[in-house]
């Protein structure tokens, strides 16, 4: 059973950084992409990057492009989201989520199955 748990999350003001984490477990975590999603008061989710199989492969939504860094761990089953330059509009619940199917690409967000609880990122400005 594929289990994924977010923490990072807290209050930070506006240009502070932020790093999430996402610990991954139920599965080989090396043959997965991995992304992240947020969900603000009364707004849909909405997808924030995803990062593919291979390291190299990453995409970003055109919000966080430039800010928002999103790694790997394999050797740790762990994803990152490093968020920098935060904005009171950033202000969300963070999810982590992982795909049913092996070695897929980074592909802003299509696909994702398997969600974790998610955690609280607030900026004030």
């Amino acid at each position: 059973q594929v289990q994924l748990v977010e923490s990072g999350g807290g209050l930070v003001q506006a240009g502070d950084s932020l790093r999430l984490s996402c610990a991954a477990s139920g599965r080989p975590f090396w043959t997965y992409a991995m992304g992240w999603f947020r969900q603000a008061p009364g707004k849909e989710r909405e997808f924030v990057a995803d990062i593919g199989w291979r390291e190299d492969n990453t995409y970003y939504a055109d919000s966080v492009k430039g800010r928002f860094i999103i790694s790997r761990d394999n050797a740790k089953n762990t994803v990152y989201l490093q968020m920098n330059s935060l904005k009171p509009e950033d202000t969300a619940v963070y999810y982590c989520a992982a795909p049913d199917k092996r070695f897929t690409i980074a592909n802003g967000g299509n696909d994702y199955v398997y969600w974790g609880q998610g955690t609280q990122v607030t900026v004030s400005s």
